[in-house]
């Protein structure tokens, strides 16, 4: 069966980086998805681009535009709306790296794959052919989960029933909402995941779980929360072991 893909992009105020997230959804061979756009009633031009583009979605693309509780909420709305068989994130900040992203996810599921990732690389915002960092998902196993470490989660596409199963993004969350969706998706209930050898995501750096020291200790704190919660064992000190790994993802751009 070919799967459709419910592909969901966040706005708020994104009309300086919009443009390219729009137009590689367009460029992608693939065409059997839906693109949900969830805006949390932005004050500059992104509705009126969205606008723009929709008729080139001819009937493909759906979106709502009002207030939400924060990012994790506008998330959460957007898979609500999703009817595809598959469901995957696109931050308006990001653009897929190649035209046949969608086209090797789709291919990637089978009867025994819940859900898939891949890389991701980081970009200077002003310079967007000028790579900073290189995240591997490679390395992932379930066990590693322990010292914070989760597949690149704007690569992470999975079935749409995994989120009625096993629970939507918690909105009380500041920053490690995601790692915790997908500790209850991979480590607690044991969805069958399958590694794709490819960079899928160019992703501008500057987000917010990337953004300082305070929210890097921050998400520390939200990471062992969400530990402690699902009944993983792990601490403070097995948490900071992966920072060490971090410093290598510089030297692969």
């Amino acid at each position: 069966m070919i799967p459709k893909i419910s592909l969901i992009t966040v706005t708020f105020n994104s009309d300086k980086t919009l443009r390219d997230t729009i137009n590689s959804v367009l460029k992608q061979t693939y065409t059997n998805i839906e693109y949900i756009v969830v805006d949390g009633l932005s004050k500059d031009n992104t509705m009126d681009i969205v606008r723009e583009y929709e008729p080139q979605f001819e009937g493909r693309m759906k979106w709502i535009s009002e207030k939400d509780k924060g990012l994790y909420d506008a998330m959460n709305k957007g898979v609500r709306m999703a009817t595809g068989d598959v469901v995957g994130i696109l931050n308006s900040d990001d653009f897929f790296t190649a035209n046949d992203v969608l086209e090797k996810v789709a291919a990637g599921f089978d009867k025994q794959t819940d859900a898939v990732y891949g890389d991701l690389h980081y970009v200077h915002p002003d310079d967007l052919q000028h790579s900073v960092r290189y995240y591997s998902s490679k390395i992932f196993k379930r066990n590693l989960m322990r010292m914070g470490f989760i597949p690149a989660h704007p690569t992470f596409y999975c079935r749409r029933e995994c989120f009625d199963k096993f629970g939507y993004y918690k909105t009380d969350y500041k920053i490690a909402a995601d790692f915790d969706l997908l500790l209850r998706f991979i480590y607690v209930n044991r969805i069958r995941i399958k590694y794709l050898p490819m960079d899928m995501v160019t992703m501008r750096t500057g987000g917010a779980s990337t953004n300082g020291l305070k929210s890097r200790m921050g998400g520390m704190n939200e990471h062992l929360r969400s530990l402690r919660e699902n009944g993983v064992k792990s601490n403070r000190f097995i948490l900071s072991l992966r920072y060490f790994y971090k410093i290598t993802e510089y030297f692969r751009k």
